[in-house]
């Protein structure tokens, strides 16, 4: 844990997002300056252009140097227990430990215990790969979900919090809400590990897959990839929250089509996958389209596919345009008034998701790239705790 003066400039929120809105990030730089932070540490993807060997070295050297004067205070065979206060008042919880990578595998096809939920693009890999090979610790903003109806894993800390070590309580920067968090050590980690050791007894015997990457599943896959190569550890530290989790909240994940004809994108959308003539709920989605000038709904056909998302993806990857994907609907908006730019709106995600989501990657694999998102963007995990990997 970072032993350090103010922790509200330690924790920065996971390196992929703001991705279109790099003044985010210079206000991150600005507030954290001269101070230790986790934005030292990390590479942010709105940033990923301005990247070469001499940053990463750099972040490398900052990490050895936090540890050469002793930034940390280690917690050995310990979990920590999360309560994250989000926007709207509601506390998600979670546990923060280690995972084995040899259980880990996001390729297609996987009948791993632990897998990716949606499609990892290698080519975003490299470049946290390079950062975490000659990195000393890791940071993480990985969310690892469980399907646990009965609440029996994470939900019992909630009760036996007082009993144990708080180690942190402050507000996130920029809007991000308040943390706090609980060392899990001694007997009550030993009953937690009894209870995990329970839950995959028993899902083991309805389910192919265990535990599912809500977040982060790029840094995880390039977590894999070190290890597999001899760099770092074999184990990658995540958080784990109960897929049931009330305030864990699936939303979904909008596309911002840029350096295009707005009007000629809009027309071949129409032409190839849309519904023509009569539509009604039986036989189309409806999503809304925004762009500088112009804003209106298209109607997705059903015979084109799964889904909305899944038709209108394959759609965008076929013609190679250049997408960006966008967690808020008015940062979509706002986005979208740029020239030669469309927003493409998703349609929510309805009452099943949870309850169907896990029998769903058992069954068929991994969904298109970037099709949830679990909260808002100023919802998802900061980086906070770290651990040694070398």
């Amino acid at each position: 844990m970072p032993n350090v003066d103010d922790m509200s400039k330690w924790a920065v929120i996971a390196c992929d997002q703001f991705t279109s809105q790099p003044d985010y990030w210079e206000k991150v730089s600005d507030y954290t300056s001269y101070s230790p932070s986790a934005y030292n540490l990390i590479l942010p993807e709105a940033l990923l252009n301005d990247a070469d060997a001499q940053k990463i070295a750099q972040i490398n050297s900052t990490m050895n140097d936090y540890l050469e004067h002793n930034i940390f205070t280690e917690y050995k065979n310990s979990y920590v227990y999360v309560e994250r206060t989000l926007l709207d008042g509601s506390i998600r919880r979670g546990i923060v430990g280690a995972i084995d990578l040899e259980q880990y595998d996001y390729n297609p096809g996987s009948t791993s215990k632990i897998r990716a939920t949606e499609q990892t693009v290698t080519e975003r890999i490299p470049p946290r790969k390079a950062v975490r090979e000659n990195a000393a610790i890791e940071l993480s903003h990985v969310i690892l979900l469980c399907d646990d109806e009965r609440k029996e894993l994470i939900e019992p800390l909630t009760i036996s919090k007082h009993s144990m070590k708080k180690i942190y309580s402050f507000d996130l920067m920029l809007g991000g809400g308040k943390i706090q968090g609980w060392l899990v050590s001694g007997e009550s980690a030993r009953a937690l590990t009894m209870r995990l050791e329970q839950y995959i007894r028993r899902k083991s015997r309805a389910l192919s897959v265990l535990f599912a990457v809500g977040d982060g599943n790029h840094s995880l896959a390039s977590a894999k990839a070190c290890y597999e190569e001899g760099f770092t550890s074999r184990y990658a530290m995540v958080e784990l929250e109960n897929i049931y989790d009330d305030a864990l909240k699936f939303e979904p994940i909008h596309r911002i089509v840029k350096n295009v004809n707005p009007a000629e994108l809009i027309t071949a959308i129409k032409n190839n996958i849309c519904v023509n003539g009569w539509v009604n709920a039986k036989n189309s989605w409806p999503i809304n389209f925004y762009s500088q000038d112009k804003e209106g709904t298209l109607h997705i056909a059903k015979a084109k596919g799964a889904s909305a998302l899944i038709v209108l993806q394959k759609f965008l990857d076929d013609k190679n345009y250049e997408i960006d994907y966008i967690h808020d609907t008015d940062a979509l908006k706002e986005l979208s008034s740029a020239e030669n730019c469309v927003g493409l709106e998703m349609p929510p995600f309805d009452e099943n998701a949870k309850r169907d989501f896990f029998s769903v990657i058992s069954k068929n694999g991994v969904m298109p790239r970037k099709t949830f998102s679990m909260g808002h963007a100023q919802e998802k995990r900061y980086y906070l705790e770290a651990r040694r990997i070398k």
